[in-house]
């Protein structure tokens, strides 16, 4: 199974039934927020990867609908391992289908979640299915993640990926690549978030406005100070999201808390700016603040490693007659926690676009094509294969 173009053919007459699996998985509707929306998927998963002879087991989530971890059932001890990660998660609430078909129009497909990432699940099973069928004994076995809480930071799932991307030799994410030209994804921004809450002094507005202390002005000027670390010839970005407070119109606001987004492109800055934000001041006298959170998934950034395995892409999609280019995401994954440990490639799904927008749509015809790139990879004997 060397031939790039065997490799090639051989999805591209698959095509249909690639087809019918990605549409069984936008049909079945999966939610973040709904953990009993993913039970219906993560079964299909499970018995497709059964199918091929894996050993799989569904951990149940506790305020999720958990993940599947896989492995084949038969493999060598001691062989080192690389991992591939999915989600089946997907940002669209219960129903959506209703307004929002499945389409297949103009070489497009589009539903909800097709893009992010349900096209990156089919590739991942049908990617294990050619190397079964052809009997290929891959130089390191895959092992498996898909969870179902990805979309809202991985909150359950993220330790196995830590604990498993420690011993891998390689990471692959099955999340969509970058743009219409489907860029690979070799960078992503760390992403933090910071509550910032005011205690102020309450006072009646009317008889005694002056023995109050508005939390809400004081938020203001602190809403002011955090648009100030912008930096965006750094790539540091500050985003106040969401603000709230008060108790009444008649009332001088007694407390006020503001939600802050932050992304960084490394390491250092997201120190940097973590320092600035605990060190805010208030501005009114008589006033508290309390600052909490930090940077939750930190940058995924273009190490040695990641750029070999980048490399290595590259020159894999070559021998398809691919092009490709690497790009930086502003958003985080799972790639973001596997890169602290391993080489890690993201963004090895279907070129499409509109992730989270109602537009959302995969290329059919690329469907094939980044199957057979991501079945290189896995059949790839190391990082530095030329």
């Amino acid at each position: 199974m060397n031939d790039p173009t065997q490799i090639l053919n051989y999805f591209r007459a698959h095509g249909a039934d690639m087809n019918r699996l990605l549409q069984c998985l936008v049909q079945i509707e999966s939610p973040s927020h709904d953990p009993e929306s993913q039970a219906g998927i993560l079964k299909v998963l499970e018995d497709e990867l059964r199918a091929l002879e894996y050993h799989v087991i569904r951990i149940p989530g506790k305020k999720t609908g958990g993940y599947l971890y896989a492995r084949p059932i038969y493999r060598k001890k001691n062989k080192p391992i690389q991992l591939l990660i999915g989600h089946c998660d997907t940002v669209w609430k219960k129903n959506t289908l209703m307004d929002m078909p499945i389409t297949s129009k103009d070489g497009k497909m589009s539903g909800p979640g097709i893009y992010d990432m349900k096209s990156g699940l089919t590739q991942l099973i049908f990617s294990l299915k050619a190397i079964e069928e052809y009997a290929h004994e891959v130089a390191l076995t895959p092992v498996i993640i898909i969870n179902s809480d990805e979309e809202i930071g991985s909150i359950e799932s993220t330790r196995t990926i830590k604990r498993l991307a420690k011993i891998a030799e390689r990471a692959f994410v099955l999340e969509p690549p970058l743009g219409l030209d489907g860029k690979l994804k070799t960078a992503r921004k760390g992403i933090g978030r910071f509550t910032i809450t005011v205690q102020g002094v309450a006072a009646h507005a009317g008889l005694d406005p002056g023995k109050g202390v508005n939390a809400i002005v004081e938020l203001s000027h602190q809403v002011q100070q955090l648009y100030a670390m912008n930096d965006f010839e750094r790539g540091i970005t500050v985003n106040v999201g969401t603000i709230q407070g008060g108790v009444s119109a008649n009332v001088v606001a007694p407390e006020s808390k503001a939600v802050v987004d932050v992304r960084v492109e490394n390491e250092v800055d997201g120190d940097f700016i973590t320092d600035k934000i605990y060190s805010l001041k208030p501005f009114l006298p008589d006033v508290k603040l309390q600052i909490e959170g930090g940077i939750g998934r930190p940058p995924m950034e273009r190490t040695d490693r990641n750029q070999k395995l980048w490399k290595l892409a590259k020159a894999k999609a070559l021998l398809l007659g691919l092009d490709l280019t690497e790009g930086l995401a502003g958003g985080g994954s799972d790639g973001n926690t596997t890169s602290i440990f391993t080489a890690t490639l993201d963004g090895l799904g279907t070129p499409g676009d509109g992730a989270h927008a109602r537009h959302e749509f995969i290329y059919q015809e690329q469907l094939p094509e980044r199957t057979a790139l991501l079945t290189l990879l896995l059949t790839a004997n190391s990082i530095n294969e030329p």
